[in-house]
């Protein structure tokens, strides 16, 4: 028996107390052979002991202590001898006479026995018959007194492995996090093991840093418990993050450590594990016999052990080195095995890494010869496998609880997508590029319910095995229930999305983008790949008065582009820029920008001696994009539009590589033709996007209008970073004329005396602003800071505005100082994750039909994978018109301070002015563009700093 720490306590006497004792110790040193003589002793001298239920009990307990000592030593045969043999004595005296504390004895070492022969059919591939054992264990724990939850965070770590094994990584990073929020820190194994499972979570969904920081955490706590063989394990963990990141001959150093050590211990599970590492870094150093051979080596290993799916993992490494040396029908014969493996228990993403692996290789050969009158039947063999694989693996990121993990994985997934639009373009297939960029433009959507029950994919799109698959893996009915603080918790942590929705192509025919990809997809490996709303790719109804043009972008290594045009003109195209002409293109206007966080310096030179600083270096730049990013045939189709039909409506909805990009400034045609100049511009977001019902909510066209005007943050002085960005209240004379002209025009929010009063107010927080909002108002319009999230992090919603609230404001941002940001999280989900009764956002704060923010980066949310920042939060919660801007905005002082400019000019408040005014106007679109090629003829006519498209260029109106 064992106390709270799995140490030893006295329980039998001696020698039996004692020898417990003992081979824990040599247990924990990894001395396997040690361990083994002392229990086959103490089993010996029990058998020739008295044959009683006591004496039975006792078998059992020492031979469920042997059988993890088997497991620790990869012996799974005599694993499955010794658990099965304790199973058989404790149902033997299930029955027997027993007190209260003899009972708790007999159900400790029940679920013992139990959660070691769930460990030892997941090693050896029966899964379900492992998820089975768990669930046996988990009815009998309401009989067992567990006060601090030990053996319910051990089937949990049990449930939470097989989820890796079945490559479901977001189910198991949820739960590994809820277990460790959870585990009492008095569980000194479980804890190590939950943070060993989240380091190979984290490495195998592409976050490295937060993979080595868990490993580093569980090492200490091994140490701590002198566990040297957990320790050596952790080594081949690292070996695999160095994997990933490129450093081969640390990853090596690595391996070698840990497989002398396994040698020694004759742990062959483990050493076939690092056969595989090594495998895989001698392929990459172009090593094909070394790598075949030490692949072979390592899949003998797993069969001798009976780890079925490890071996599967083995022969898919092994098919891929078989190509690499030409050998197409041991590759095929290698990778069908596996999949059958994989097939067979249910492990549905391993089978679509096979599929990828064929379609690869099939590209691979169509680059590597001629097929002749074949290629085309090659190229649909090679899509049938490319597309449903790669539409599973990107869906697999709704599995993942923030956007943070599911940018991660977008980044391994992505591969497999860049795959099927190669694919695609070499067959000149117009209508699937179309498909696959619709679809890929839809979007995540906030989910409606909880947790996804739908499987994530393994790790990555490279077909390197993870070592934690190996070596250490719920269906419906499985997961656990938690509640209280884990609850909470889990709400909090970030925005579940769900599937896109079915984006319809046609409304005569009713066909869905990707239908067949989608129904095969969702056949061989049961995942949802869209979710059940169906949404028309592009509602034209109210897109009568004028023509208009809608252009979605994708990226897929390559940027592709498809438009299609409506209200009196007819037509559609692709285009595709080649990937390194657009990143040279996006590096060289990211220069031009001053970047958020980068300082002064950053803004100094994007106002003196960047590209948008001076007109020939602008009109350079423009000339660039339009080159990259701009197809000439769709400038054809704009000017004969134009000529027959009036200037038409530009949409653009960019993919996150190209969000800052001001479409406007492109040079598209000779000379110094801008788009602009052809047309109106408008981003559009994407057709995901779920805008809350309106309808019951007061007159949306009749209430005041609200000014949020360079509102006070607590704790922040008017020069300090978060300070005044309009200077003093009453020293601009054309910011007071617009205040004024709304008083004299209606209703305002905040009630002001006069103009100067609507600027750097201290009342204007978060309630304040619910309240106006509820009431009713036809307009917003706020001036002020923005902080936008990293967009590395992948969390858009982590965007926040500056308004007066207190630390003490409820909301999910913590406190800056003595202020308590409001995020577009706050927007989106409200109070729902705090209260109990809480209310979703868009009920709290709903959004009036046009919306203003003028902030730094305020429509940065479609640089994201996941556009749920501060703008798409507005449309959310009901606006119709958001106008927010592109990059960090100078400010007037800015333009004074560094560029030189009079004091008497204000380009900010012109561009203020200018938003306030098109939000005014019937068609808030055209008359903002009107501006704008105002702005850029004085821009031609004087390359006046003040006139510069860093300014005015940011500025984007951005519907549905």
């Amino acid at each position: 028996m064992t106390d709270e720490s799995d140490a030893p306590v006295h329980l039998y006497g001696d020698p039996f107390d004692s020898g417990f004792a003992l081979a824990h110790e040599h247990h924990m040193a990894a001395d396997y052979e040690t361990a083994y003589a002392v229990y086959e002793e103490l089993l010996a001298l029990a058998e020739s002991l008295e044959d009683s239920p006591d004496v039975r009990f006792l078998r059992a307990h020492l031979l469920t202590d042997f059988t993890s000592v088997l497991l620790d030593a990869s012996d799974f045969p005599g694993a499955e001898e010794t658990v099965h043999r304790a199973r058989a004595l404790l149902d033997g005296i299930a029955s027997a006479p027993m007190g209260p504390h003899g009972r708790q004895l007999w159900l400790e070492i029940l679920l013992r026995t139990l959660l070691a022969g769930s460990d030892l059919l997941r090693r050896t591939g029966r899964l379900d018959q492992a998820l089975a054992r768990l669930d046996e264990a988990t009815a009998r724990l309401p009989e067992f007194d567990d006060p601090d939850g030990l053996r319910g965070s051990e089937i949990g770590l049990g449930r939470m492995l097989l989820l890796m094994d079945r490559g479901e990584w977001g189910a198991a990073e949820e739960q590994a996090a809820l277990l460790l929020s959870t585990t009492a820190a008095t569980a000194a194994e479980t804890v190590p093991r939950l943070l060993t499972s989240l380091g190979v979570i984290c490495s195998a969904t592409g976050r490295f840093d937060e993979a080595e920081d868990c490993l580093a955490r569980a090492d200490d706590a091994f140490r701590a418990l002198g566990d040297t063989g957990e320790q050596q394990t952790l080594l081949v963990h690292r070996a695999g993050i160095a994997i990933r990141r490129g450093e081969l001959d640390r990853a090596e150093r690595l391996l070698a450590e840990a497989s002398a050590f396994f040698e020694e211990q004759r742990r062959s599970g483990e050493l076939a594990v690092c056969e595989q590492s090594r495998s895989f870094i001698a392929a990459q150093r172009g090593d094909t016999a070394g790598a075949s051979e030490l692949i072979a080596a390592s899949l003998e290993r797993f069969a001798q052990l009976g780890a079925a799916v490890a071996a599967a993992d083995a022969m898919l490494l092994g098919a891929q080195h078989s190509y690499e040396r030409g050998d197409i029908e041991a590759m095929k014969r290698l990778a069908q095995d596996a999949r059958d493996v994989y097939q067979a228990r249910e492990i549905h993403e391993r089978c679509a890494q096979v599929d990828l692996l064929l379609a690869r290789t099939l590209e691979d050969h169509l680059n590597r010869t001629d097929h002749g009158d074949h290629e085309p039947r090659s190229i649909d063999h090679a899509l049938s496998l490319a597309v449903p694989a790669a539409l599973t693996l990107a869906a697999a990121r709704h599995d993942f609880v923030t956007a943070h993990a599911r940018s991660q994985w977008l980044e391994l997934a992505d591969d497999a997508m860049r795959l099927a639009f190669r694919l695609a373009a070499r067959r000149q297939d117009q209508g699937l590029l179309f498909e696959l960029v619709e679809h890929r433009c839809a979007g995540a959507a906030l989910a409606r319910g909880g947790p996804s029950a739908s499987a994530a994919s393994p790790g990555g799109t490279a077909l390197f095995p993870d070592a934690g698959r190996k070596v250490h893996g719920c269906t419906d009915g499985g997961a656990m229930t938690l509640d209280g603080a884990a609850a909470e918790a889990a709400a909090s942590a970030g925005l579940r999305v769900a599937p896109p929705p079915k984006v319809r192509m046609s409304s005569e025919s009713g066909r869905v983008a990707l239908q067949e990809y989608i129904a095969a997809a969702e056949f061989r490996y049961r995942r949802r790949i869209v979710d059940e709303d169906e949404v028309p790719f592009w509602t034209t109804d109210e897109l009568t008065s004028r023509p208009v043009v809608q252009i979605r972008l994708a990226d897929a290594g390559d940027l592709f582009m498809t438009w299609t045009w409506a209200g009196g003109a007819q037509g559609f195209g692709t285009g595709q820029g080649p990937a390194a002409e657009v990143d040279r293109a996006v590096a060289e206007l990211a220069h031009a920008l001053p970047g958020a966080g980068q300082g002064a310096e950053a803004l100094r030179r994007a106002l003196t001696t960047g590209a948008l600083a001076g007109h020939d270096t602008e009109h350079r730049l423009a000339h660039t994009l339009a080159g990259a990013l701009w197809p000439q045939e769709l400038t054809t189709q704009i000017r004969r539009v134009s000529e027959r039909a009036g200037r038409p409506l530009v949409r653009i909805q960019p993919s996150p590589r190209v969000a800052q990009v001001p479409w406007e400034l492109l040079a598209v045609d000779e000379g110094d033709v801008r788009l602009i100049d052809l047309a109106d511009v408008v981003t559009t977001a994407p057709t995901s996007l779920r805008r809350q019902n309106t309808a019951g909510r007061p007159a949306r066209d009749t209430g005041p209008v609200v000014l949020v005007l360079d509102p006070r943050v607590p704790g922040f002085r008017a020069d300090s970073p978060l300070g005044s960005v309009l200077g003093p209240p009453g020293s601009d004379p054309e910011l007071l004329s617009l205040v004024q002209d709304r008083l004299d025009a209606g209703a305002v929010e905040p009630s002001l005396g006069a103009p100067a009063e609507a600027f750097r107010r201290t009342d204007l927080d978060r309630d304040w602003l619910s309240g106006v909002l509820r009431a009713g108002a036809r307009r917003l319009m706020y001036v002020g800071h923005v902080s936008g999230a990293p967009v590395e992090g992948g969390q858009s919603e982590d965007g926040t505005l500056h308004l007066c609230c207190g630390p003490d404001s409820a909301g999910l941002t913590e406190p800056v100082r003595t202020h308590r940001p409001l995020s577009a999280k706050d927007l989106l989900l409200g109070t729902l994750p705090v209260r109990a009764d809480g209310e979703p956002g868009a009920l709290i704060w709903p959004a009036p039909p046009r919306v203003a923010l003028i902030g730094c980066e305020s429509g940065g949310d479609l640089r994201f994978a996941e556009s749920f920042g501060l703008a798409t939060a507005m449309l959310h919660n009901g606006a119709e018109l958001v106008t927010a801007t592109r990059w960090v905005l100078p400010t007037s002082f800015a333009f004074h301070r560094l560029a030189g400019l009079p004091e008497s000019l204000r380009p900010l408040s012109e561009a203020i002015t200018a938003v306030d005014t098109a939000h005014e106007h019937l068609d808030p679109v055209h008359r903002l563009g009107r501006w704008q090629r105002e702005q850029l003829d004085r821009w031609r006519a004087g390359g006046r700093i003040e006139h510069s498209p860093l300014l005015w260029a940011a500025l984007t109106c951005i519907v549905v």
